[in-house]
């Protein structure tokens, strides 16, 4: 028995890296697997579809059961269909997991209008317009009286949550996909689904390219050495996210490795305060004390 036996899961970006990943474990697990692909190159260049295929080849080698789907999730069709594709193919969706997105790295003075529009397009709107279509389905699944045990795992970053830089648009998107989780999670459980998001640090086509970070991510020589940096250790929380029983809602998870921690919301912390309005040059002065 899998931890994930009768669930029918989406995944995005599951051509390759963490997505793969994910389509894996999940199949192994007993999940039925959309496996979402453009077969796009790291900037979002158009390159193949077959990725896709390639994962669904893998999975049913295994002897699971996974379609493939080139739907471009950032369009409103292509949200739609590919819930259409779960839903024809395995007769139902219990799971998204939002993991498609490219990179435009570039300081702000160098970032162009085109580079923040893709990378804000592929991962906030990428992550919007499937989750809106699967959210709506569930809607009228639970408005019929069906009870729905679903969930919505999505992709964050550390670039967002903490900031990098060069990544102002990636981070800005990245950030957005955090606060519209823990908002989804507000608002779906009356229908009986969870959102929930993660930020995963792995070795992946994205982070190699990264400036200096290629090489403090290489997989190790050693093979007795636990590589921390493989991007297989970060699906078995997406997993147990998946899962019907699981409760989590609302949250933000760090992963890497074998560690697992739960990010805390932006939070208000030291405090200035006076019974009146303040006078800009007392506040000016104040002001250093929250720093302190």
């Amino acid at each position: 028995m899998g931890a994930l036996d009768g669930r029918v899961a989406i995944i995005t970006g599951a051509g390759r890296g963490i997505g793969r990943e994910h389509a894996l474990l999940f199949a192994a697990e007993g999940a039925k697997v959309v496996v979402n692909d453009l077969g796009g190159g790291v900037d979002g260049s158009a390159m193949t579809a077959s990725p896709a295929e390639e994962v669904v080849a893998e999975i049913r080698a295994i002897g699971g059961d996974a379609v493939a789907n080139h739907d471009n999730v950032a369009t409103w069709a292509g949200g739609e269909n590919l819930i259409k594709t779960a839903v024809d193919t395995f007769g139902d969706v219990h799971v998204l997991v939002n993991n498609a997105g490219i990179l435009r790295d570039r300081v702000l003075v160098n970032l162009s209008e085109e580079d923040w529009d893709a990378v804000i397009n592929v991962h906030l709107k990428g992550h919007f317009i499937p989750t809106r279509h699967a959210a709506a389905y569930w809607r009228e699944q639970a408005k019929a009286g069906k009870t729905v045990k679903a969930s919505i795992i999505s992709t964050s970053s550390t670039s967002g949550l903490i900031g990098n830089v060069g990544q102002s648009n990636y981070g800005a998107a990245k950030a957005g996909i955090a606060a519209f989780t823990v908002i989804i999670a507000e608002e779906l459980a009356r229908y009986g689904v969870r959102a929930n998001a993660i930020a995963p640090v792995a070795r992946t086509r994205m982070t190699e390219a990264l400036p200096g970070l290629g090489e403090h991510i290489a997989k190790p020589s050693d093979a007795a050495v636990f590589d921390a940096f493989d991007p297989g250790n970060i699906s078995p929380l997406v997993a147990t996210l998946a899962m019907e029983d699981c409760e989590a809602n609302g949250q933000v998870f760090f992963v890497q490795g074998g560690t697992v921690r739960k990010f805390q919301n932006w939070t208000m912390t030291t405090t200035i305060e006076k019974n009146d309005r303040w006078e800009v040059a007392e506040l000016a002065q104040q002001l250093p004390t929250l720093f302190a």
